[in-house]
């Protein structure tokens, strides 16, 4: 595959702007000229080796900002939401939508988000006879989607609350510890743990100062909650501060994001950054040894494995997400060019949806995107017991996936026929955007090609894609 320029206008103009400095001096001690700089600027030149060194010498800076991570977020939001059929005869070339995407990311955000509350007007106006007469009808976004997209563009990496969280892991002396560590500092704050036989994880009293936990819960699931309890009492301060930058347009995103906030500090307690990096990269990133080692379920690891994206500390950049029994996407992340899509489900080609055929096991998958990216995918079911008999459980699977030019690191690309281009699975993102001509699980048909139909011959698709 061919190596792609680095076009990254908006970031280079993003650090100048930090290092409060002038285009000129800018220029000088990256030893190009004015004008050059101004030219990579606006993305009328890639950015080219010499400078790249050059912010690292000169400036200390992690060259990996660079990368086209958030490009790549919003070219794919972009083409999700011009694959909505209103678009239908208006669909920009997708070299539009990457100098957009580059040029004008303000933009892109704001088209983004328009569409999506055109999607919820239209939803809304559908069901038009349950809103009527209603106070709170009024069209605004949804809150759980506006935290979700928080999170997604922050690349799933909060700084200020993963060091925070290794700080506290650092008070045990052991990994085995931090359960006892968590008691410890709810008790120093007067408040007292308990187990009990109750079906709800965690019932906080705050006038009693008392916590209880459900003795049915899974060891890893109370250790948890414990820490998240930690997280929303003596890091409500560090919480709160990081919901005002975020600046959310109701109270229920904010409380959402703070509760997703509050389990990141959790996730990150219980498995600190470099501690878990390390033990990562020695096990190959091995789910079940570091689940073991760290006392957390397989999709704690997986999830905090997505989440390795300290500058300067970079681990492998993974994709991450679950999906329930009817193909949706109930979490969603990725570090990778690989993006998810926003609304509905994910490509049924995907191994994840057959993880729910065998419990129990780890399904491997060699994938390529339309786009010619190849892959390493790894699938499990995750599905969660009620604590009794008759209780509901809750299904899901998880997927944990690469690019596999990192596959050395990873012990489950051991055996796999990575260099025989047909091991490859062909998957996509969502069927409107998706350039195959010829899958045979396509629900519906791609809205940037033209359709042959004829009327005496029926192949896998009643139309063929041109």
């Amino acid at each position: 595959m061919a190596t792609q320029k680095l076009y990254a206008g908006a970031k280079l103009r993003e650090m100048r702007t930090r290092l409060a400095v002038t285009q000129k001096e800018f220029a000088a001690k990256l030893g190009i000229s004015l004008p050059y700089l101004n030219q990579m600027e606006n993305n009328n030149r890639p950015i080219s080796t010499t400078v790249v060194l050059a912010l690292a010498q000169e400036f200390g800076m992690d060259v990996t900002e660079l990368s086209t991570g958030d490009s790549e977020r919003l070219v794919s939001d972009m083409r999700e939401a011009l694959a909505d059929p209103l678009f239908a005869d208006n669909m920009p070339p997708l070299a539009d939508l990457r100098l957009t995407a580059s040029n004008a990311p303000a933009l892109a955000r704001a088209f983004i988000e328009l569409h999506r509350t055109y999607r919820q007007t239209h939803e809304r106006l559908a069901s038009l006879d349950e809103a009527l007469g209603r106070e709170d009808a009024q069209i605004q976004a949804s809150p759980w989607e506006e935290v979700r997209d928080f999170f997604h563009y922050c690349d799933n990496y909060i700084d200020a609350v993963d060091r925070a969280a290794e700080r506290f892991a650092a008070q045990a002396a052991d990994v085995g510890d931090i359960r006892k560590a968590a008691v410890e500092s709810l008790s120093a704050q007067g408040i007292q743990v308990s187990f009990a036989d109750i079906e709800t994880l965690r019932i906080y009293d705050l006038a009693n100062k008392t916590l209880r936990l459900s003795s049915r819960a899974a060891p890893q699931t109370q250790v948890f909650q414990l820490l998240l309890q930690v997280a929303l009492i003596n890091q409500d301060k560090l919480l709160e501060a990081t919901l005002d930058f975020a600046k959310f347009q109701s109270e229920e995103a904010r409380s959402i994001a703070k509760i997703g906030l509050a389990n990141y500090f959790a996730g990150a307690s219980l498995m600190p950054y470099a501690t878990f990096l390390a033990a990562a990269q020695e096990a190959r990133h091995d789910l079940e040894l570091l689940s073991n080692r760290f006392g957390a379920s397989i999709e704690q690891v997986a999830h905090r494995l997505s989440t390795l994206q300290r500058p300067g500390a970079k681990g492998i950049p993974f994709f991450f997400v679950r999906v329930d029994q009817a193909g949706t996407i109930t979490k969603r992340h990725s570090a990778t060019r690989l993006q998810f899509a926003r609304f509905g489900g994910a490509c049924p080609l995907w191994n994840v949806h057959r993880a729910f055929e065998t419990p129990g096991h780890f399904l491997r998958q060699l994938a390529e995107t339309p786009d010619g990216v190849r892959y390493i995918s790894l699938a499990c079911d995750v599905s969660k017991s009620g604590g009794s008999f008759g209780a509901p459980v809750r299904r899901y699977a998880i997927a944990l996936g690469c690019e596999t030019r990192h596959a050395r690191a990873l012990v489950y690309a051991d055996n796999l026929d990575i260099d025989n281009a047909s091991a490859y699975e062909p998957i996509g993102i969502s069927c409107r955007i998706c350039e195959r001509q010829t899958c045979h699980q396509r629900s519906v048909p791609p809205l940037e090609r033209r359709l042959t139909i004829d009327a005496h011959t029926r192949g896998t698709l009643p139309y063929q894609v041109t």
